[in-house]
């Protein structure tokens, strides 16, 4: 079992920026690349950015390139989302996952509990 974790999350005006962490405990000697997804009131998660292991491929969804980086550090088990430019419509539940590298949550058997994202106008 893994166990994932997040943090960061908050309330910001609309042109700031958070970074948000996960951080992966439990059975982490797997090589798992580590994927953040979001869900906003009403809506479907969707898939946000992907990384992995490696770290040399990274993967957005067009509604964030440009504006947000996923990052990790693999001794300290952690996966990172800077999030920039941040606009009103990125308000949501920012959700790690592990397991997987594809847009689809169902081909994830670990997530965090979330943390919320507020953007004001």
């Amino acid at each position: 079992q893994v166990q994932l974790v997040e943090s960061g999350g908050g309330l910001v005006q609309a042109g700031g920026s958070l970074r948000l962490s996960c951080a992966a405990s439990g059975r982490t000697t797997g090589e798992y690349s580590m994927t953040w997804f979001r869900q906003a009131p009403g809506k479907e998660r969707e898939f946000v950015a992907a990384i992995r292991w490696s770290g040399a491929g990274t993967y957005y969804a067009d509604s964030v390139k440009g504006r947000f980086t996923i990052s990790r550090v693999n001794a300290k088990n952690t996966v990172y989302l800077q999030m920039n430019n941040l606009k009103p419509e990125d308000t949501a539940v920012y959700y790690c996952a592990a397991g997987a590298i594809t847009p689809r949550t169902e081909d994830y058997n670990y997530w965090g509990q979330g943390t919320q994202v507020t953007v004001s106008p």
